[in-house]
C-alpha cells in the first residue's frame, strides 16, 4: 500500500520562509556566480542590487524574467525568520556594527541546514510505515530544534555535518520501512546518474531516488508514487502529469527546479509551480 501525505499545504509554516519576519538574509548571506541561474556575481554578505531598503526584492514578480531563477528555486526552510527574531531578536543587519552582521550571515546557512532536516524529520513521522523508528525521529527532531535555538556561538561551533549523518540514519530507516510495502518496487537508484534519461511513462512506484541526477530527464506521465527523492536534483526535469502522490522526502525548491503541468499530481504539502504549464 502506498501512504500519501496527509498534510494540507498550508501545514508546517514554521518551516516555510516567511519574507515578513526576516531581514532578506538569502539576499545578503548567500554568494551567487553569473550563469543561467543568475544575471550578475554577488559575494557572501553583500546584499543582492535587488534588495530593496525594506528587505524585499525589487524583481520578485519577475525573477525569471530577469536572469534570476536560481533565485526561484531557493527556500530558507524558515531559517530567515528563525535568525532574524530568535537567535539575533529582531536586530537589522544594516543597523548593527559589522562583526555582529558578519556573525549573522555566517549562522544563517547552518540553521538553514538544520531547518531543512527538521522539514525531512517532521515528513517522516507522518510515514504510518515509519512506526518502529517514530521514537527516534522525535527524539531527533526536538534535539534539531533545540540546536536552532542556540545563541550565534554555539551554531558558529556546530559540527552541522555530523548532526546531518546522525539524523539521515533515521531517514534512511524510514525510507526504508514507507516503501517496503509498495508493491513491484524497483531497483534502488540512490545516486544514480539519470541525467537526461528517457523515462516517459516510468514505473518508478517505491524506489529510491536519494541523491539522484535527474537533470533535464524526462519523467512524463512516470509513476513516481512512494518514492523517496530526497536531494535528487531535479532541475529542469520534465514532470508532466507524473504522478508524485505519497512521494516524500521531496521540497518545494526541487519541485521549483522541475517542469511540469497541471496534470502533475503533487504530495499534499508542496504546491504547484506558477511557471509550470497550465496544460498537458
Amino acid at each position: 500500500m502506498l501512504n500519501a501525505m496527509s498534510e494540507p499545504k498550508t501545514g508546517r509554516p514554521g518551516l516555510r520562509g516567511d519574507c515578513a519576519q526576516c531581514f532578506g538574509l538569502c539576499c545578503v548571506a548567500l554568494s551567487f556566480t553569473a550563469s543561467a541561474a543568475f544575471a550578475v556575481d554577488k559575494q557572501a554578505g553583500r546584499p543582492c542590487r535587488n534588495l530593496r531598503e525594506d528587505h524585499r526584492c525589487g524583481i520578485h514578480a519577475r525573477l525569471r524574467q530577469e536572469g534570476f531563477s536560481g533565485c526561484t528555486v531557493y527556500d530558507c526552510f524558515g531559517a530567515g525568520q528563525k535568525v532574524s527574531q530568535v537567535t539575533f531578536g529582531g536586530e537589522d543587519w544594516r543597523t548593527l556594527p559589522p562583526e555582529r552582521a558578519r556573525r549573522m550571515f555566517d549562522v544563517f546557512p547552518v540553521v538553514r541546514q538544520l531547518h531543512e532536516l527538521l522539514w525531512y524529520l517532521t515528513e517522516a513521522l507522518t510515514l504510518p510505515a515509519a512506526r518502529p523508528v517514530h521514537t527516534d525521529l522525535r527524539r531527533a527532531l526536538e534535539t534539531t530544534e533545540r540546536l536552532t535555538r542556540g545563541t550565534p556561538q554555539d551554531l558558529e561551533e556546530l559540527d552541522v555535518d555530523a548532526h546531518r549523518r546522525d539524523v539521515n540514519v533515521l531517514l534512511l530507516k524510514a525510507s526504508e520501512l514507507a516503501r517496503s510495502g509498495v508493491r513491484g518496487r524497483r531497483k534502488d537508484r540512490r545516486g544514480a546518474d539519470l541525467m537526461g534519461a528517457r523515462l516517459k511513462g516510468a514505473d518508478l512506484r517505491g524506489v529510491s531516488l536519494r541523491g539522484a541526477y535527474l537533470i533535464a530527464a524526462d519523467l512524463t506521465g512516470a509513476d513516481l508514487r512512494g518514492a523517496d527523492l530526497i536531494g535528487a536534483d531535479l532541475r529542469d526535469t520534465d514532470l508532466t502529469d507524473a504522478d508524485l502522490t505519497g512521494a516524500f522526502f521531496l521540497t518545494q525548491p526541487q519541485l521549483n527546479a522541475a517542469r511540469g503541468s497541471a496534470g502533475t499530481t503533487l504530495p499534499g504539502t508542496l504546491t504547484r509551480p506558477a511557471h509550470w504549464t497550465a496544460g498537458a
